[in-house]
């Protein structure tokens, strides 16, 4: 039972997931249909447990991944390891929260210095759209693309950067949830999840495997490939990979507790859900 002190963290993160799964239809699709998987395991379960969400963005003030990570710090979570992704000219951290319980946050920025004066000149045009004071508030982490786009520039985007593109096209809202593959009753363990997903007729994420990690490395994950949604451009509405449903399954460390992080390696590949793909 959540304690009231809790509430606003658990309205914040019920907010967030109904701004995802408008956007995104199939992702509560594939959730009830584990959902009723799982109740013939125990009728009583009533919900997924959700590892953790994702968000994207540009290291340019007011919208880096610090800024927005304080909107999560300010319900008490805390910032924890860094990773970097040299190639995709990326780094993320992830948050965590004392309570037992709550979901991780892991948020990435894309660094626009290593990347082209075309690159550059867009990040800076979007992150001068957005008030300071809007990071600040809730409601900034479903607030969606403030600022206008065109086809055109995102398909320039796109030959240089999948991350950049996409983080143009879409703005801020969730990237994706994670359900704890852990928390499960009625699957044995990843494969068999992935199993089931794919027989019920969604495609994976094949980008270095099906199923990125090991369980020596303490974390094993997948994901769905990311579902295509109709965007509206200031040049013509237009059918792009949106978000997808990420599936994680942790293990314990030496002490016993199951490993909390996220694996570099893991993420660089999960991050290809939303590949356009011809």
């Amino acid at each position: 039972m959540q304690t009231s002190s809790l509430k606003p963290i658990h309205d914040l993160f019920e907010k967030i997931w109904a701004d995802y799964i408008a956007f995104n239809p199939k992702a509560k699709r594939v959730y009830d249909l584990i959902l009723e998987h799982e109740r013939t395991a125990d009728s009583s379960i009533r919900e997924i447990k959700n590892d953790h969400v994702a968000y994207r963005t540009y290291d340019i003030s007011p919208i880096n991944m610090a800024e927005i990570g304080r909107i999560f710090e300010k319900h008490g979570y805390q910032k924890r390891d860094r990773y970097l992704f040299n190639d995709k000219k990326l780094v993320a951290h992830h948050w965590e929260h004392p309570e037992p319980g709550l979901p991780k946050v892991f948020i990435s920025e894309l660094e626009t210095k290593k990347l082209s004066p075309l690159v550059q000149k867009i990040a800076a045009q979007a992150a001068a759209s957005v008030k300071s004071g809007d990071v600040q508030k809730d409601e900034f982490l479903w607030s969606r693309r403030p600022w206008k786009a065109d086809y055109k520039t995102y398909q320039d985007l796109l030959k240089e950067s999948e991350y950049a593109a996409w983080m143009y096209a879409f703005g801020f809202r969730a990237n994706h949830f994670t359900i704890s593959v852990n928390a499960l009753k009625s699957f044995k363990d990843l494969q068999a999840l992935n199993a089931f997903i794919k027989s019920s007729g969604y495609a994976l994420n094949t980008a270095g495997g099906e199923i990125k990690g090991v369980p020596s490395d303490l974390l094993e994950q997948s994901s769905t490939l990311a579902e295509k949604a109709q965007v509206q451009f200031d040049d013509g509405t237009f059918e792009i990979p949106a978000c997808y449903y990420e599936f994680a399954r942790r293990w314990p460390q030496a002490d016993g507790q199951l490993y909390p992080g996220f694996l570099a390696a893991n993420a660089d590949k999960i991050f290809e859900s939303t590949n356009v793909r011809t």
